[in-house]
């Protein structure tokens, strides 16, 4: 099944490598559709990364790599299943993400929630790409081990609403205010103070707004986006016993439809816009710029009618690639494609699928594969030896993966979820919930 398998991503155009242990069995995979490398090569700005697990029966993490279009939707760019979530497992996979950017190539922006063994790898492979943290896991983190030290649920409402109101200041100046003010505020919970000094101050310009907004990022501060992805994948999946193929084929499934649809509304939105959006101010940018896009403009457009306006930090231009209500405020003529980043641009899109020269290359080798199957294994090997000198699309050659550890409840627990089941077992901050209520009930 391993060798259909990559027999199967050859002659399909997949960009794919993998890793073996001693022993030959595969312990890394690494697999990009055609259709998900051509909207990599679109949109490659701003790339969200988690891993989530219960895909398949060797119980191998899957590490998801998601993207954001012009009309602010996902789309799937790499899946790599990995044997174990340490800092050298995440470097090849990166690694093997760069043969879809390019070696010169690095996104703007990747968020993730705080692994640090991710964090680690992202400084290797991309030590000039921005990094975030997830905003709403660190506050979820802060709930499972802070909120049992406040007495009332009015306590830690007000003390989250605290929290928050620091996060969001728009500025290194205001972020130093509020962060004194709530510590002074807070004194008599040490814990509490401790635990965010330790855990969170560190990584301080990974979240809070006053440096992520100088940061292109259009509005990605959380990995709400490829928690979503996970979940429309495990739709497709249904059971969690499938082998390595088995998810390869229903994520094709899933890619195939999820590109008609970015295909048909990339068309669409170059023809049809709202009626209201057809006003001066957007008459050089209308069926250029996606729906989304002039969305955000707009708003900019009432806000800049507003006589509260306040001083301009150039947060929303610096963060999102568009024109803000102040330079709309003052301008006498229309937004020109220039003031557009990139990313919303719709003219500049080529969904055809992978360049000529990998074209060229990959019709040469499926006159090989075409006749793969049918030779001895010692031809083969011969083969693989051959192509690995000419192009490193070659189909390697290892054993099935081995089953690693899993990570919920042990075998033989009464409480033991249906082993087949996608579904994810409950984070801390659910648990500690769930502990309170029934604490709170009793």
């Amino acid at each position: 099944m391993i060798q259909t398998l990559f027999e199967e991503l050859g002659q399909g155009e997949f960009l794919y490598d993998v890793k073996h242990d001693h022993e030959g069995n595969l312990s890394h995979l690494f697999i990009s559709h055609p259709k998900s490398i051509t909207l990599t090569k679109n949109y490659s700005s701003v790339f969200v990364m988690d891993c989530t697990y219960k895909t398949n029966k060797y119980k191998m993490p899957l590490l998801n790599i998601v993207g954001v279009t012009s009309f602010n939707t996902t789309f799937f760019s790499a899946v790599i299943f990995l044997q174990k979530e340490e800092v050298g497992d995440y470097v090849w996979a990166l690694e093997c993400f760069v043969k879809i950017l390019g070696l010169q190539r690095q996104p703007l922006t990747i968020v993730t929630d705080r692994e640090l063994a991710l964090l680690n790898a992202i400084k290797v492979v991309f030590p000039d790409c921005s990094h975030l943290l997830c905003a709403w896991h660190i506050e979820k983190n802060i709930m499972a081990k802070c909120k049992k030290n406040f007495k009332t649920k009015e306590e830690w409402e007000e003390f989250i609403l605290d929290w928050t109101n620091v996060m969001k200041s728009p500025g290194e100046m205001s972020f130093c205010s509020s962060w004194g003010q709530l510590r002074e505020k807070y004194s008599h919970q040490a814990l509490v103070i401790a635990y965010i000094e330790n855990n969170w101050l560190p990584f301080k310009e990974k979240f809070f707004y006053a440096w992520t907004n100088k940061v292109m990022h259009f509005g990605n501060h959380v990995t709400s986006r490829v928690g979503g992805a996970h979940s429309k994948l495990k739709r497709y999946l249904q059971v969690s016993t499938g082998d390595l193929r088995g998810v390869k084929d229903k994520l094709c499934l899933l890619i195939d439809n999820e590109f008609q649809e970015i295909k048909a509304q990339l068309s669409d939105e170059k023809i049809r816009v709202p009626h209201k959006f057809q006003i001066p101010l957007f008459k050089e940018i209308v069926g250029h710029v996606s729906v989304y896009a002039l969305g955000e403009l707009l708003k900019q457009y009432e806000l800049s009618k507003s006589d509260a306006l306040l001083t301009c930090k150039g947060n929303f231009t610096s963060s999102m690639g568009l024109p803000c209500a102040h330079d709309i405020k003052g301008r006498l003529l229309p937004i020109q494609l220039a003031d557009i980043h990139p990313q919303w641009r719709l003219d500049i899109r080529s969904l055809m699928s992978s360049d000529g020269e990998r074209d060229q290359i990959e019709g040469l080798l499926k006159k090989v594969y075409d006749n793969y199957h049918k030779l001895p294994l010692t031809e083969k090997n011969v083969i693989h030896d051959q192509l690995s000198r000419i192009v490193d699309l070659s189909v390697p050659l290892a054993n099935e993966p081995r089953t690693c550890l899993h990570k919920g409840r042990p075998l033989g627990s009464v409480k033991r979820r249906n082993e087949s089941s996608t579904t994810r077992d409950p984070s801390l901050f659910e648990i500690m919930e769930k502990t309170q209520n029934r604490h709170r009930k009793i």
